[in-house]
């Protein structure tokens, strides 16, 4: 009778130790869902401010790309615009104008 007590004690405290695990187990899986909602709804709200933020930022961004574009087709064209512009100037030809009539 002693050893049906025992093994009766051993069961229960098995069957215990299975539910406490159990339990542990159900818990851990709530808590991850929780979690994962949690971080979905942050990430969301992360989102929705990033595109206010970088909305009124988009065509700024646009508009830098665009002048620094422009300044490098500048940079490119400056020596032959600046050759041409000397040349115009400084090369003289003097001469009479066609509508200039001599009297005399």
């Amino acid at each position: 009778q002693l050893l049906q007590a025992k093994k009766w004690a051993a069961e229960k405290v098995l069957e215990a130790c299975k539910r406490k695990n159990q339990r542990l187990k159900q818990a851990k899986e709530e808590v991850q869902a929780e979690i994962e909602q949690y971080r979905l709804q942050r990430e969301k709200e992360f989102k929705a401010k990033e595109t206010a933020a970088l909305g009124s930022h988009g065509s700024s961004s646009t508009e830098v790309e665009k002048e620094t574009q422009e300044k490098m087709i500048v940079q490119q064209n400056r020596d032959e615009v600046l050759d041409n512009l000397l040349a115009f100037v400084c090369d003289i030809w003097p001469e009479i104008h066609k509508n200039y009539h001599i009297t005399g």
